[in-house]
């Protein structure tokens, strides 16, 4: 009498999710086994009960591209009608769109988000920086400066921005009006304070200017601090814990570097292997977040001082990173506001 036959099943497993944190439309990867394709069957992927899209599908890896709808919640694959163990994903939210960021937002102590409406070069737009609240309301704040660019926060609190247009700094009172505080910057783009009260500006031609603050604004003095090669698109700064300034300047390569001035001036190549690498931030423990590409997958990079560096969330369009001193992690991309909770708890204020 013939036996039947027990069905063998591989029940699809996730080990992990990576990163374990994106931006809704990202792709991210999900690790473990029996997750490739049958030959009846691909297996399908859902983010808290949506429908992604299936980039790549082998036993121990698929990657998978979030919907733009995407919220936090847990991802599941099902292959051959069995179903895995679902998996937490947290995907940031957003808090504000209709912008055109081109570097890192900026937050001040009360928690208000900076960032500017850029618009193409020598493009008038009718609003220059949007200041958006913690719960994602947000208003006109600044208005007549031409491709503003750059921003940065002065140590007692007063905004600054650059204008790549003009090659002009400009210093925002509390009512949103704009003063010239230094011209002549070149192709004015990132822009940093140190702990001091020095501003860096980036000259995207080649130049990082230093402006040391005197007695009143007359007495400042403006030098050329170091030379980096030219950048086709902007220089983005932000000082460490122990005055380091960090820049990128992307090229067309996807071998681009964080490049490192000491207070003396003195440049190197902190770390190298990164595409596109743009708007950048640094923790108190002098780990570096920046927004490029690390071995073909885009998102916001974390670079330890041992130069150990890994995506820690994922987004394709993402251009800058700023900490919140309510402790939450900032991202912007090229047309929107994002917040996601990183756990960085030691940023500078």
């Amino acid at each position: 009498m013939p036996t039947a036959r027990t069905r063998i099943t591989n029940h699809p497993t996730i080990e992990q999710t990576s990163p374990a944190m994106a931006l809704p439309g990202a792709e991210i990867a999900l690790l473990g086994s029996s997750l490739g394709a049958t030959a009846a069957h691909l297996p399908t992927v859902t983010v808290g009960g949506q429908a992604a899209q299936l980039v790549m599908s082998r036993t121990d890896r698929i990657v998978a591209r979030l919907p733009e709808q995407a919220r936090t919640g847990m991802v599941e694959v099902v292959r051959d009608g069995e179903r895995s163990d679902p998996i937490p994903i947290i995907v940031a939210r957003q808090l504000s769109d209709g912008l055109h960021p081109v570097t890192s937002p900026v937050v001040s102590r009360s928690g208000m988000i900076y960032t500017t409406i850029s618009g193409p070069r020598g493009k008038q737009t009718p609003v220059s920086i949007v200041r958006i609240s913690p719960d994602g309301e947000g208003t006109p704040f600044v208005s007549g400066i031409l491709n503003a660019t750059g921003l940065a926060i002065h140590p007692e609190g007063d905004l600054f921005v650059s204008s790549r247009a003009e090659g002009t700094i400009y210093r925002i009172d509390g009512g949103g009006d704009a003063v010239s505080y230094a011209d002549g910057m070149g192709v004015a783009t990132g822009i940093a304070f140190d702990e001091e009260g020095n501003l860096f500006v980036g000259d995207r031609s080649g130049t990082i200017f230093k402006i040391a603050p005197g007695h009143s604004e007359r007495d400042k003095r403006v030098f050329v601090f170091a030379t980096l090669e030219p950048s086709f698109a902007a220089y983005h700064l932000a000082t460490g814990p122990d005055g380091t300034l960090f820049v990128t300047a992307p090229t067309l390569t996807s071998h681009d570097a964080v490049w490192a001035i000491d207070r003396d001036g003195a440049v190197r190549a902190w770390y190298r292997g990164l595409g596109r690498p743009q708007g950048l931030a640094v923790d108190g423990e002098a780990n570096v977040y920046v927004t490029a590409s690390l071995a073909g997958q885009r998102g916001l990079v974390r670079i330890d001082p041992d130069g150990h560096a890994e995506v820690v969330v994922a987004g394709h369009t993402v251009v800058g990173v700023a900490f919140s001193p309510l402790g939450s992690t900032i991202l912007t991309t090229n047309d929107a506001v994002y917040e996601v909770e990183l756990g960085v708890t030691n940023a500078p204020n």
